[in-house]
């Protein structure tokens, strides 16, 4: 059940915002937002709680991108024949194109660098990196744990994402160590590599799902023995357990934030054990 509600987690997107202009389309007057401008402009805004979209081309003429439902309550995506008459000079598609201001400015930028605008040939994506310190406790939800025993957990993490706004992808490395207490003699270290997907993406704060692709981890479990000497195991295991959990960057500067999460929600390929998962993390970040 929890993998069910996990992953029916909707996604959404950050829109970037621009001076209102006024415009007539057909006769009626509009206060629309500059998303894109160029060979053709993307025009927008959100009217009667509807987001429409309007395109600008090069002789002044303004019409509005459609998309209506057939008495099925099915939409019918008419934008896609009107975009594709549109760009028929270029190999560019829209046959996939969502009606949402994201997947439209992207598709817009596209067309215009692709006929020779260059204004956003320097959107092309690089790679930034954040490094992130965090602490917090964990029960082990992937260790046999009778006695349902939380420990303290730090580590680092360097993280690598695009330098496009609308990037919601990154890839992560981190290493982390978790102590022991009277109740639970098990430590261990965990260097792990990692994806991360962000489905709320604000310039202030962001959601994000965390994907522990492959760990390597090496551990010490002391086991008491009665009238002997506790006996000392020591490990280390590789493992591919597609383990999943949830996180939280929130700004706090111009190149900081305050990172939050709740990891080892579940795995695929790695049993968990009876115990509730507790995995939680604060931790900070900092651009490079």
């Amino acid at each position: 059940m929890k993998k069910i509600l996990f992953l029916l987690v909707l996604t959404t997107c950050s829109f970037s915002v621009s001076a209102q202009q006024q415009y007539t389309v057909n006769g009626k007057n509009y206060e629309l937002k500059t998303a894109v401008e160029g060979n053709i402009d993307l025009l927008w805004n959100s009217i009667d709680k509807q987001f429409r979209y309007f395109v600008k081309t090069t002789d002044g003429n303004i019409f509005e991108l459609i998309n209506t439902k057939n008495t099925n309550n099915k939409y019918q995506e008419e934008y896609k024949t009107q975009l594709s008459e549109l760009t028929k000079n270029t190999s560019i598609s829209a046959a996939n194109l969502k009606f949402t201001l994201n997947d439209l400015t992207q598709f817009f930028k596209q067309y215009n660098t692709a006929i020779g605008d260059s204004a956003y040939l320097d959107e092309r994506p690089i790679l930034k990196s954040r490094l992130g310190l965090f602490g917090g406790i964990t029960n082990h939800p992937f260790v046999n744990n009778e006695n349902n025993s939380t420990v303290p957990f730090f580590g680092a993490e360097l993280e690598v994402i695009s330098s496009l706004k609308t990037s919601k992808h990154a890839g992560f490395f981190s290493i982390e160590h978790a102590l022991d207490n009277d109740d639970f003699k098990y430590t261990t270290t965990q260097i792990a590599l990692g994806y991360r997907y962000r489905f709320i993406n604000n310039p202030s704060f962001n959601f994000y799902v965390n994907t522990h692709l492959a760990t390597y981890n090496f551990s010490k479990n002391t086991i008491a023995m009665i009238g002997l000497p506790n006996e000392v195991v020591k490990n280390s295991t590789f493992k591919i357990p597609f383990a999943f959990g949830l996180g939280a960057d929130i700004k706090i500067s111009n190149s900081s934030f305050m990172t939050l999460a709740y990891n080892e929600l579940f795995a695929i390929f790695v049993d968990s054990n009876s115990n509730f998962p507790v995995d939680f993390a604060i931790g900070y970040k900092l651009n490079l």
